[in-house]
């Protein structure tokens, strides 16, 4: 197929392809229109992609305390090794002789995560921590089926602080979702819990540390309990970073687990991608597991093998599997020692700056947070009718990234803060002496903070007309 350019006919910046002279039968629909590119120097696309990236904030530029999603440092060291032309130029299709090097990384960084975990299995295979939910909540049912119990164990329950994703994948997965209140405490409801788990219950999914920043005291008591009603536990490994190399969800009582390797164990994982959500479990769960495993042989060599009852693949191939060598070379660089060390630091961040603010600033709940904290902004809104999103606002105009807003819905002005545990102490008090002055300024000038934020590329947007009237293309009059 020929295209000839026609450059500068139909106006500056253009070039002109006519319509395609190929025959019908090669193609039902041909352009009709010409087709206008752009014609722009080097420099110009430099100075363009240059001008686009100072609109864009990441963790490159400062501080990120989106709670929940610990959008930490990523050691370029994951990169380069994500990068060996032995990884990144594998096909999936290959012969297993010619890619034993990945086999024996997944099965490597297998043997880590479930040291890790407290876990005996894993599967890479989910690509996203939902995902990793989905498929856990299959092994979950597999199981009771396979028991005879499929037809009576039809509910999970799910606490009221959990992730808005927990039950949308119970419900994904053919099971109806039972909400477990939280107590005052800001932890599960035991004599709610306890009235909920019976012969009909299949599960419980849980986060612990849960999404308010509490490790539950409580959680071997909950475990027991949906043991003792014959459900199994299933653990939201979402906050892992809280806890990694301290305590283990397989020794608190879980059974199956996710985990965020694009969050916890540092793949970046902005834009929606890529992601990785591995699902462990013990090992009476083991045969139902997804895919096919990276066994090792009595040779040395590896080789793939499918689970004796699998419930199927869940993704095509392997999963993102250089997502996992990134994970595996971050686990090699912090080893034992380091790993622990990762998940002091975060609750130690999140605890240091949430003291530098709760005198001012009402806390969600008082006492030690773990990796992250929730403020409750409803008496400032009451006050001087300045909102957490406000707040959120006015952060942008300092130059930090605003935390989550309005989440956990318990709490209803609620800002997340989760500092992870890369940040410095200096960055930390920059971050709490900005919050001051949004406090003050909330006192004296609310007006400011409504109208914010006003030095950023784009003013404030309008929410509710974005979320009904999207626009989903741009488009523009040749």
């Amino acid at each position: 197929m020929k295209l000839i350019f026609e450059r500068g006919a139909e106006g500056r910046g253009c070039s002109i392809l006519p319509p395609c002279d190929v025959p019908e039968v090669e193609f039902s629909r041909k352009r009709e229109t010409k087709l206008c590119l752009p014609s722009l120097s080097e420099t110009e696309i430099n100075r363009h992609y240059s001008e686009l990236e100072k609109q864009v904030y990441g963790v490159n530029s400062g501080f990120y305390p989106l709670g929940s999603c610990t959008m930490k440092y990523n050691p370029k060291v994951n990169e380069a090794a994500a990068a060996l032309p032995g990884f990144s130029g594998l096909h999936p299709l290959q012969p297993e002789h010619t890619v034993q090097g990945a086999l024996e990384l997944l099965n490597r960084s297998e043997k880590a995560l479930c040291e890790i975990t407290g876990m005996d299995r894993m599967t890479f295979q989910p690509a996203a921590g939902a995902h990793g939910e989905f498929t856990g909540l299959l092994l979950i049912k597999a199981y009771h089926q396979k028991r005879g119990e499929g037809e009576k164990r039809t509910k999970i329950l799910v606490p009221d602080s959990a992730h808005g994703t927990n039950p949308a994948s119970a419900a994904m997965a053919g099971f109806k979702v039972v909400n477990i209140p939280s107590g005052p405490d800001g932890c599960v409801d035991l004599e709610k819990l306890q009235e909920a788990a019976g012969e009909d219950t299949a599960g419980l999914m849980l986060t612990n540390p849960n999404t308010v920043g509490l490790f539950d005291k409580n959680i071997l008591e909950i475990t027991g309990i949906v043991h003792g009603a014959g459900g199994l536990c299933y653990y939201d490994g979402a906050n892992l970073n809280a806890v990694m190399g301290i305590v283990r969800p397989g020794d608190m009582g879980f059974d199956v687990i996710h985990l965020n390797l694009h969050k916890t164990f540092s793949t970046p994982h902005g834009g929606g991608g890529p992601g990785s959500g591995p699902v462990g479990c013990k090992e009476f769960l083991a045969a139902f597991l997804p895919g096919k495993a990276a066994e090792r042989r009595e040779d040395g060599t590896y080789e793939f093998e499918t689970p004796a009852e699998s419930i199927g693949a869940v993704r095509s191939f392997w999963g993102n599997f250089l997502v996992v060598a990134k994970a595996y070379a971050y686990i090699l660089s912090l080893g034992a020692e380091g790993i622990p060390e990762a998940a002091e630091s975060a609750v130690l961040n999140a605890n240091y700056l949430k003291k530098k603010l709760e005198d001012i600033y009402p806390m969600a709940y008082p006492g030690t947070c773990m990796h992250e904290f929730v403020m409750d902004l409803s008496k400032i809104k009451e006050k001087t009718g300045v909102t957490a999103l406000d707040i959120a606002k006015g952060l942008l105009d300092g130059g930090i990234h605003p935390p989550t807003m309005y989440f956990p819905l318990i709490v209803h002005e609620a800002l997340m803060f989760e500092p992870t545990e890369t940040e410095s102490r200096e960055t930390l008090d920059e971050a709490a002496e900005l919050l001051r002055k949004l406090y003050r300024t909330a006192c004296e000038n609310p007006k400011e903070l409504h109208e914010a934020p006003i030095h950023t590329p784009v003013r404030r947007l309008d929410e509710v007309q974005a979320a009904r009237k999207p626009v989903l293309r741009y488009s523009y009059d040749l």
